[in-house]
């Protein structure tokens, strides 16, 4: 059996989060998006958040922290980003550790379609 996906839901990795982050397969909605985003910088692969960050925001280079350990991911509201949608935005809270301390980010994240995906845009203005 195959582990848990670090995303939270109850699909092994392969069949959840993995299957995007290989290319076998795009995130359908913003939520999916989201949670295989969090599921990559878990997994530390870059590659795969510069991939689905939306090109008018996506930074040159992404330097994930290898001490860093993502421990946790809450779902915390979502709006639109469904299979017909052209936006959503989707606010998450994500748990870590680093250097033996717990910490916490949270944020109401934008995400539209650049292409036909689903691409992270950034964070939403207050």
């Amino acid at each position: 059996m195959s582990s848990a996906c670090p995303c939270g839901l109850a699909e092994p990795y392969p069949q959840c989060c993995g299957r995007f982050h290989s290319g076998a397969q795009t995130a359908p909605t913003a939520e999916r998006l989201m949670r295989s985003r969090y599921a990559a910088f878990a997994m530390r692969d870059a590659a795969y958040l510069l991939r689905t960050w939306h090109p008018r925001t996506r930074p040159g280079r992404l330097r994930l922290d290898p001490q860093q350990r993502w421990t946790g991911l809450t779902i915390l509201d979502r709006s639109r980003g469904g299979l017909l949608d052209q936006t959503g935005t989707v606010e998450f809270e994500a748990a870590y550790r680093l250097g033996g301390r717990p910490g916490t980010v949270r944020e109401r994240s934008q995400f539209a379609r650049h292409d036909g995906l689903w691409t992270y845009l950034g964070p939403a203005a207050p």
